[in-house]
């Protein structure tokens, strides 16, 4: 995104990572139930400043559910932006009022694919866009899975859901070539590899989450 400076051609002072970009002015253009579009004023070097289109978001979790045969489960569900069926990892947004993003993660689990896990971890932090979005996403590990019943009746999208599980090295597979392509599911399933392989440590499920979210959920009072 390019900078407007107040007076075009006025060359900019380099900071070298000095600068404080301050928020000069802030207003609403759009809020809806899930996000909000802001249009920022903010203090360039140099002494400019530049408008900043910002879309916030309540953040989300996704879960890698990796069975005993290292096989990770998958759904295969309709996005309408890109107007096509995707695989991804089970996933949900952080909109349960006072509910953490652990409990979010073990809620959506259930509620979309009828599993719980014994064993929990974080794998991946995911920041979606960050050139206009705070949008960020955690990606769980799960291990020590079990069946649970699934609530009835599905709403929405989730009463179109497959519901599958690849070996974990097929997933991977899956990115490469392009048949995965939801950003924590990218990240997630080459986090989780890594793990699987011992090139990487998950850390504690409540690991600290810099990037978590907190505009759009302050507005509604989640």
């Amino acid at each position: 995104m390019s900078a407007d400076p107040e007076e075009p051609g006025t060359p900019i002072t380099r900071t070298n990572g000095r600068h404080s970009f301050t928020t000069l002015s802030t207003s609403d253009v759009y809020v809806g139930n899930i996000l909000a579009l802001r249009a920022d004023e903010v203090a360039m070097p140099g002494g400019g400043r530049s408008r900043r289109e910002v879309v916030e978001h309540s953040g989300a979790v996704a879960v890698v559910a990796l069975d005993e045969h290292e096989r990770v489960v998958l759904v295969h569900q309709y996005r309408y932006p890109l107007d096509r069926r995707l695989w991804e990892l089970p996933a949900g947004l952080l909109d349960a009022p006072g509910e953490s993003p652990l409990h979010t993660a073990q809620r959506e689990l259930a509620e979309e694919v009828g599993l719980a896990a014994e064993e929990w971890s974080v794998l991946v932090d995911v920041a979606a866009s960050p050139g206009f979005t705070d949008q960020s996403e955690r990606v769980y590990l799960a291990r020590g899975l079990s069946e649970v019943a699934l609530p009835e009746p599905a709403a929405d999208e989730e009463a179109d859901l497959v519901v599958r599980r690849f070996g974990l090295d097929r997933a991977v597979e899956m990115v490469f070539t392009g048949e995965i392509v939801n950003a924590p599911a990218v990240s997630g399933l080459l986090a989780a590899q890594a793990v699987s392989r011992g090139r990487a440590v998950p850390r504690p499920p409540e690991a600290e989450w810099v990037d978590r979210p907190v505009r759009f959920p302050a507005r509604t009072d989640r």
